[in-house]
């Protein structure tokens, strides 16, 4: 990656404020829970994998913040932290995994002094952090294999070094093939309304210098017509028992017009984004954002004030129209509800 998405420096929350990229690259410095929190909401941070590294390092500033010295206060004070993080979006399950993972480390030290209760809440996040770093590359080393030596691949949203802590999960296939000697040539989908794939996974390819082109959505089935289209490539911010995944909005009608055209349809994501409590994915809750983003985005407005609007953040694809699940684990086939129990 040509940047660092996400880091721990000298005791605040390091981030891209990604809302301002391709424009501006511009790093905020946090450390105060609250904001971390509506750096989550607001998109600053974003990917399931970073949500759930920030989710973590917020609970070190939470506890960090209590400057007093009754230790059942702050312990009061780090689960309102977990409470409050818990809500600010509901779709991705890296961010509970990751809060879970934090409750159970403050479990661990609860007994303890505030000192180690803090030292030990700090050398959690970090860990989560490094284990996304070798999760990353070990993905894509997995999915590398998929890509013939001269690749033509499709993406959606972001799901490259800016939605995790380095090497991305889907970008990371595609990072992984080309240090193998692939040639890569990437479709972009813009992924309307907030234009992640135009503003950050073009953004993240050109500065790697990779062959690169921004499509509108609905261009989408057009490409696949025309072109070679070798897969579609993206990532993932809850997978369910059976094999369903939710992504971004728009990754659904991009299955089905991959299975129209005949072009595999491959998904990238952690052990962590599976949430094997689900049996299917009419049970994953999809975050609804504000209609602004969709006829008001960017400060501009592109339909009538007043208008209903939907803007679903995410959407679901069936497991019938996924080709593989690729994980750090190893590459997964269906029938998914087989494989995937492996890694349960």
């Amino acid at each position: 990656m040509p940047v660092k998405t996400i880091e721990w420096v000298n005791g605040k929350v390091r981030i891209i404020d990604q809302t301002l990229l391709p424009e501006k690259l511009v790093y905020l410095d946090i450390d105060d829970v609250v904001v971390l929190g509506e750096a989550i909401q607001k998109l600053r941070v974003r990917g399931a994998p970073a949500i759930g590294i920030a989710g973590a390092m917020g609970i070190v500033l939470a506890a960090n913040g209590y400057l007093g010295d009754d230790k059942d206060i702050m312990i009061h004070s780090i689960r309102g932290a977990i409470s409050y993080l818990r809500k600010t979006r509901p779709t991705a399950v890296n961010l509970f995994w990751a809060l879970d993972r934090m409750e159970k480390a403050l479990d661990s030290a609860v007994n303890r002094s505030m000192e180690v209760i803090r030292e030990r809440l700090l050398q959690e996040a970090l860990t989560i952090l490094d284990e996304d770093r070798s999760i990353c590359r070990q993905m894509g080393k997995n999915g590398a294999d998929l890509l013939p030596q001269e690749a033509t691949v499709l993406t959606h949203c972001n799901a490259g070094g800016l939605a995790t802590a380095d090497y991305g999960t889907a970008l990371g296939v595609i990072y992984a093939a080309h240090e193998m000697g692939k040639s890569i040539k990437v479709y972009v989908d813009e992924t309307r309304p907030l234009l992640q794939g135009s503003r950050l996974t073009a953004w993240e390819l050109r500065e790697l210098r990779f062959d690169v082109t921004v499509i509108c959505d609905s261009v989408a089935g057009s490409v696949m017509r025309k072109e070679k289209i070798d897969c579609v490539l993206v990532g993932a911010d809850r997978i369910t028992a059976n094999g369903d995944v939710a992504n971004k909005v728009g990754t659904y009608p991009l299955s089905v017009l991959a299975e129209r055209h005949n072009v595999p349809f491959y998904v990238v994501a952690p052990v962590s984004t599976f949430d094997f409590s689900l049996t299917s994915g009419d049970e994953i809750p999809i975050e609804e954002r504000s209609g602004d983003e969709v006829i008001r985005g960017f400060g501009v407005l592109t339909g009538p004030e007043g208008v209903n609007v939907y803007n679903p953040a995410f959407d679901v694809t069936p497991h019938e129209l996924i080709s593989a699940i690729v994980t750090e684990r190893g590459v997964h086939h269906p029938p998914f509800e087989e494989s995937l129990a492996t890694i349960r």
